[in-house]
This record gives structure tokens, sequence and C-alpha cells, in this order.
């Protein structure tokens, strides 16, 4: 099927939109700081009050004191409580990083010795403060801050980015002196709404997809002082989420920009000819049009929520779609998608509910070597797909939460919301977001 649309359906959308530019600051812990709160720091609050309760505890903290394995899946228990461990990545050093959406920290497993060290965030702490104390004053129970973090990189500076989409922010964690940065997310004005979600870092610039937004934002590192210099390549459709991205060995960005069950498309960003044009023109993007740099290709029938996106062998682009049990790819050199299928969920995962049919729901996808890793978040599995072949082994994960299920009567049952991962060398870490 080939789905190439330029010029006829999609014109309208792109037709004088202009590339954004301009320059963010990096924000001293100041910025999470206030002056008039009545709270002089967290110990006068009780924050186990504010956490999970009850069947909540269960539902989002885990089921499983403790860690389980199979023939091809070994868990680690965080020591931590209720963590949610959600965006991972490693290190050359070899040691394992991931973000903890209930507590604002970030941590390190060491896969020799097996041990967890959890590295405190003053600036989440004070951001809390203000948090509580703003409840307060608007007269509504408070709640524990929480941030669904998606992406994480190391950078060869000695430094690991993570998103938080919650609060609109980007964070720097430096491993020298295990120290905290953050950086507001930029949006044209106080009302936009943005959402950083993916995050990579390339040379000396990082890539976040802003998905409510719907852009995806450079950040270039090349920087005089505190200024950032950033751009950012708007959705070509108005009121679209813009979710994952990745690289061609060309240096394009491809990237998926979607309205939910309505329609989409996979769009290509040309970034060696935006550099050199922007280059020869001025420092400031602001007057290059959109259309000059990307070429876009309509979704196929049946490509609805566009999660993961991955570059694959021969070039082609591969594509996790969210909603069902299928993945795509796209070859570009014959603008052709085809369709793939995992298979469906065991009763394992979803227990005593009766559906028409039931979805693996795979989310994000990776490139491992000559093969494509994919989390089946809602089958409670990881996916290896050899593209060469045309072959797939799905490994279950051991753990299981049966709150996330009808599992009524059903001891092993439910899902642990495998939610991140990451691939180094042959090995795969992942994170369960509902499992610790």
């Amino acid at each position: 099927m080939k789905t190439r649309t330029k010029g006829i359906i999609f014109f309208a959308f792109v037709g004088g939109i202009m590339l954004a530019s301009g320059v963010t600051i990096a924000i001293p812990s100041s910025f999470f700081e206030n002056s008039d709160t009545a709270l002089d720091s967290l110990d006068d609050i009780d924050l186990d009050s504010l956490d999970y309760v009850g069947d909540q505890r269960l539902q989002f903290c885990g089921v499983n004191d403790k860690a389980k394995s199979n023939s091809y899946v070994k868990e680690y228990k965080i020591p931590t409580p209720c963590t949610q461990p959600l965006a991972i990545t490693t290190v050359p050093d070899g040691t394992v990083w991931f973000a903890q959406t209930n507590t604002g920290m970030i941590a390190k497993f060491d896969p020799p010795s097996e041990t967890f060290t959890q590295y405190k965030n003053p600036d989440w702490d004070r951001l809390q403060t203000v948090w509580i104390e703003e409840a307060l004053l608007q007269n509504v129970l408070p709640i524990k801050l929480r941030s669904m973090m998606w992406g994480m990189d190391y950078s060869p500076d000695g430094s690991i980015w993570y998103t938080d989409g919650d609060n609109g922010a980007i964070w720097k964690f430096l491993l020298s002196d295990e120290s905290y940065h953050v950086l507001s997310f930029p949006r044209e004005d106080d009302s936009e709404q943005v959402f950083p979600q993916k995050l990579a870092v390339d040379g000396s610039r990082i890539i976040v997809n802003d998905l409510f937004g719907s852009k995806l934002s450079f950040f270039d590192f090349v920087q005089v002082g505190q200024a950032i210099r950033t751009f950012a390549i708007p959705s070509p459709i108005a009121g679209s989420l813009t979710s994952d991205f990745t690289i061609d060995s060309k240096d394009n960005v491809w990237y998926t920009t979607w309205i939910p069950n309505e329609t989409g498309i996979l769009v290509k960003f040309d970034y060696p000819k935006y550099e050199k044009q922007q280059a020869i023109s001025s420092t400031i993007t602001d007057g290059l049009l959109l259309q000059e740099f990307i070429e876009f290709y309509q979704f196929p029938s049946g490509m609805d929520t566009p999660n993961g996106i991955a570059v694959g062998p021969n070039e082609k682009i591969w594509i996790a779609d969210t909603s069902g049990n299928f993945f795509f790819s796209f070859d570009p050199e014959i603008e052709k998608f085809t369709k793939y299928v995992t298979s469906i969920p065991h009763e394992d995962s979803y227990g005593n509910l009766k559906l028409p049919t039931y979805s693996s729901n795979p989310y994000w996808i990776e490139q491992l070597d000559e093969k494509l890793v994919m989390n089946e978040h809602n089958a409670n599995r990881i996916a290896v797909f050899d593209p060469i072949k045309e072959t797939m082994v799905e490994y279950t994960v051991p753990s299981r939460n049966t709150s996330w299920a009808d599992c009524e009567g059903i001891e092993y049952c439910g899902v642990a919301q495998v939610f991140g991962f990451t691939v180094d060398d042959k090995k795969i870490w992942f994170t369960e977001w509902v499992e610790n």
C-alpha cells in the first residue's frame, strides 16, 4: 500500500507553518521556592498520609512482596516501597538508571552487586512543599506530587537527562556531584499545555517530543553561558498529538503525529538540510517554513495509536500501535507500510474479562542488533522480533498485579505495567510501574 500524501490532503495543514526558535535558561533551585509558604519543610507534613492507601496502594505499589524469576527473566525488587519506576537507561560502566515517578528521584542499580542507590532530589522536595501549600490555600485535600517520566538517556558529558511530563520540565542529573538541574519546557505562553515525553541525547543536542504541545523540540547545548538554543517542529496537523521519534543513518528525524481515532501521518524531518539552511540564512530559525524540510506519509488503515518508532535493518521505519495487537514497518524506498501482528494476551493477563478480542498493546519499540524489541504492556510480555526472518519470541514477565484485570478467583493474574525499557548489549532492562 503506497501512502505518500504530499501537497494534496495535508498541504492545507503545512502551508505557512514556520519553525519556532528561541533560547531557554537553566532554572536555578529557587524556581521551586515560595517565600510566602507557611511550611518550613516537608518535615511539617506526613507524606505517607498523602500517598496511595488501601486498595489504591495495592494497585499502584504492587501486590508481590518479593521479586520473581522464570527461565528468561529475572526481577529485582526496589527496596524503597512504591517508587513507580518508569524511564530507564544504562551508562558505560554498566549500571542501570531509572526514574521514580512517585518520589521525583532517580536511582541506580548495579548488576554485579545487585544493589540499589537512590539519589534524593531537594528541588522536588521544594516543589512538593509548594504543591501542598497551594492545595491548602485552595481549601482542597493535598496529594503527593507525582509525574510521568517517560524518557531518559545518558549524555557523554557524564549526565543523565529525563523528562518530567506533568510538571512540564526536563531534568539533568550530574553523575560527578550527584546534583539535579531542571529546565522548564519551552512554551509560547502560560496557557499552552506541554507534556515532554520521550527523550534522546544525540551529540550536542537533546530531542524531546511534546505529546500534548504537538511538537518536536531540539535543545542545542553549544551554548554561551546559561542560554541554550532551542527550536521546535510544530505538528503539520492542528490539534494532534506528537509521539515518539527516531533518527536514521542520514540524520533525518522520523516521528508520528496524529489525532486519536481520526487521522495521522508519519513525518520525515530533513535535519541536515535544516541545519545547512539555518547556517546560511541566520542564527534564528524563525522565517523558515516547515514544508521546506519535511515529507509525510498518511497512516494506513488500522494504525490508530502509533506511539513507539524505531529505525530497523535496511533503514525501514518500525512503528508500534498501542491500541491493538499490531505493529508496522514503513519502507521509505517504495513508500509502503506493512502490517504485523503479535500473539493475543494469555488469560493470565485479563482473567475473567470477556471481550470480542484481546489486545497486547505494544507500546515502545527499539532496535537491538538486527532485531526489534517491544513492550507488550497489556500482555505482560517483552517481544523480540526478527524483521529478516519475520519471527517473534515473546517473553513473559513473572510478576503480575491482580488490580489491573478481572482476577477474582485467579491467583496468578493481571499485569505489571511494563512501560519503560532499554536495550544494552544483549540485555533488555525494563521497569514494572505497578510492581516496583
